[in-house]
């Protein structure tokens, strides 16, 4: 019988998206990255693509720029990423953060659902989503509620609680798609169809799904959705957003922030507002130029690779992790804390142990001369390793599950303190 690290092996061999292992950025060769799912690798081809940007076209041609290659710049993203999401360019916006986009979309939708005061999420929802939401409720709409949904494992939402959730007195459904702890992925058709019995839009988070799994926000008759850029997209830290509003919604919801990139016709400087009849009518201030031009060369690898063969070594990579987890990993302690079936999560993985945080920092900052190993830590016992399939291999959740094995055994997390570091 093979060995996993010869069955490892194998499988790299057999890949055919190993070859964009080599279009990142690898600083560190005594490194594995596990955490794609929080902030992508850099691209190579974003370092050159950015050297242009700064010397040439803001350097060189200086405001010229903004008619030869910025004003137009969010449209010709957004028509890269559009595909990779389902959707047409023109029912997308890229810009702003997923905060401030989340915010603009739910302010919209409430305002819309005329006698309906009731707001529907779940706790496996990302906590920024719950505070817009909460904001919203005290400074905008008073006479609302947030209703949570409780998940009976802390994994997985079954379809009974959210039917029960909803009424005719629900005037919004906010969920993340993949959630950020367990991965757990919802059923978007079917949760949009559950919601439409009821007349509730459906806001969608898709921050942990975008360049992981395949999204057809138009088949699945999406109302709305946003999402961030900087994780399996590759787009650098802190990247602008995106939002996606369907087109026939874009004529029923007025974007909140009147600002002057989203007037349909902003040069002509009038001062009565008149918002752009697509999806940049949700726009608002002038784009930031050297942080959307980052995200351009990350797309470009989506586009090359194609989002279904990035979606089945993810979930080639995850069978694979899951299996030693299974036999190496489950007999130490460790908890399986993600969906069992791989139709069910995205591309990360969730490991949860008593000593959870001390075993992420040993694996971060080990003894000289092993191999470190980047994942995150998220409360109370999470760790989460990111498959990110377009520089993620066999062996590295090999040589993973090996030095989890030994930290344990070993007993290296004794080396370690509780203290957290600002960012886990």
């Amino acid at each position: 019988m093979m060995s996993f690290f010869q069955k490892a092996k194998a499988l790299d061999s057999d890949d055919v998206l190993a070859g964009y292992r080599n279009e990142f950025y690898h600083a560190q060769d005594q490194m594995i990255y596990l955490d794609g799912n929080s902030l992508g690798r850099l691209p190579a081809a974003t370092a050159l693509w950015m050297q242009d940007v700064i010397k040439n076209q803001w350097g060189r041609d200086l405001i010229q720029s903004w008619n030869n290659h910025w004003f137009h710049l969010p449209q010709r993203l957004a028509a890269r990423l559009a595909p990779l999401i389902g959707a047409q360019p023109d029912e997308v916006f890229i810009g702003d953060s997923t905060s401030v986009n989340f915010y603009k979309l739910a302010f919209a939708a409430l305002k819309s659902q005329v006698g309906k005061t009731t707001i529907v999420t779940d706790n496996l929802n990302f906590p920024s989503d719950y505070y817009v939401l909460q904001g919203l409720i005290s400074e905008s709409f008073p006479q609302h509620s947030l209703k949570l949904m409780e998940s009976k494992d802390g994994i997985m939402m079954d379809n009974e609680t959210l039917i029960k959730s909803m009424d005719e007195h629900t005037a919004l459904l906010t969920l993340s798609l993949v959630t950020f702890k367990s991965a757990f992925m919802y059923d978007m058709a079917q949760v949009n169809a559950l919601a439409q019995k009821f007349d509730v839009p459906v806001l969608w988070d898709l921050s942990h799904a975008a360049g992981a799994v395949p999204l057809h926000l138009n088949r699945d008759k999406a109302h709305f959705a946003v999402g961030c850029t900087y994780k399996y997209l590759n787009g650098g830290p802190g990247a602008p957003a995106f939002l996606y509003v369907s087109k026939a919604m874009q004529q029923k919801l007025t974007n909140p922030i009147w600002g002057w990139m989203g007037h349909r016709q902003p040069f002509e400087f009038d001062f009565n507002y008149r918002k752009a009849s697509n999806s940049a009518g949700f726009a608002v201030g002038t784009p930031n130029i050297l942080s959307l031009a980052a995200i351009e060369p990350g797309l470009l690898l989506m586009e090359k690779a194609g989002i279904d063969r990035l979606y089945a070594k993810s979930r080639a990579l995850s069978v694979f992790f899951q299996e030693m987890i299974k036999q190496k990993l489950e007999p130490l302690g460790f908890r399986f804390a993600s969906p069992a079936h791989p139709d069910q999560r995205g591309s990360h993985i969730s490991l949860q142990h008593p000593e959870g945080f001390r075993i992420s920092k040993a694996l971060i900052q080990p003894q000289k001369g092993v191999k470190a190993i980047i994942p995150d830590f998220r409360p109370p016992d999470n760790i989460r390793f990111g498959l990110a399939p377009l520089y993620n291999s066999f062996v590295d959740l090999c040589e993973c599950v090996q030095r989890l094995e030994a930290i344990v055994l070993n007993k290296e997390y004794e080396a370690f303190d509780a203290e957290k570091d600002a960012v886990t």
